[in-house]
């Protein structure tokens, strides 16, 4: 089978070991604790000056829901227009109405400035009030992908929706799952649903250099809880483990 892996990097250390790994593509984020915005224009520019495989950066100017300011929404186009000009290969958008329907004039606004671009439509989705009005909606906006849980915390949870919505979508739409996603339970999940491409982190702890630690104080706002002093790293083994689990059990 034709599978394929999008590695959610937080790095440009995490997309080439995603790289390393055999991943068909990277999604470049900034502030996964947030749940991924926009990378910086450093980012991008070497991660494209040094992958060979796919880059895709999210466009994402804060966390939170997907309820976008006029402001909120010129800052999304001048990120899809830098993106373009450093030759990136997608974009993942979502935006949405107050009322959790997909916003069409604001997604085709960015579809439109995305040009060439491959466009996949994010976990917006999961927030949508209906599934399956929010599928035809976004196909008809002419998205390549969408990337989904099944609107359950975990992919494997939402299994039973990714199904109904890889039927419904046939060929017109890619829908790829992800959350949760890892090597024991990517060849259940691809068996469940019947998707073709999947999207995970594949990440583990990476130990700080620093010595001198000051116990006291805290870079970040007192409700996360973050490592100071340890980084979450995409590893190359862990792509390859997940990858070779959904070929070798999937027929």
């Amino acid at each position: 089978m034709n599978y394929k892996l999008e590695i959610c990097a937080n790095s440009v250390d995490s997309c080439l070991e995603a790289q390393k790994g055999g991943a068909y593509r990277v999604e470049l984020c900034a502030g996964i604790p947030e749940g991924g915005t926009t990378p910086s224009y450093g980012d991008m520019a070497l991660a494209r000056e040094l992958l060979d495989i796919k880059l895709h950066v999210i466009i994402r100017p804060r966390g939170g829901d997907f309820l976008y300011s006029d402001l909120e929404h010129r800052i999304m186009l001048k990120d899809i227009e830098i993106a373009r000009e450093l030759g990136v290969d997608g974009v993942v958008i979502g935006c949405l109405t107050a009322d959790g329907e997909v916003d069409v004039p604001r997604n085709k606004a960015l579809i439109k400035a995305a040009g060439n671009m491959s466009v996949t439509f994010h976990r917006a989705f999961d927030m949508c009030r209906d599934p399956f009005e929010s599928l035809e909606k976004i196909i008809l906006l002419g998205c390549d992908r969408i990337l989904t849980s099944g609107q359950e915390p975990k992919a494997e949870q939402g299994i039973p929706l990714l199904n109904k919505l890889v039927e419904k979508a046939g060929k017109r739409i890619i829908i790829m799952p992800g959350s949760g996603i890892n090597t024991g339970n990517i060849a259940a999940i691809a068996q469940g649903t019947g998707a073709k491409e999947f999207h995970l982190s594949a990440r583990a702890p990476v130990e700080s250099g620093m010595v001198y630690r000051n116990p006291r104080v805290k870079m970040g706002g007192e409700p996360i809880v973050i490592n100071e002093y340890e980084q979450m790293v995409t590893q190359a083994e862990l792509v390859k483990n997940t990858l070779q689990a959904l070929e070798q059990k999937v027929p």
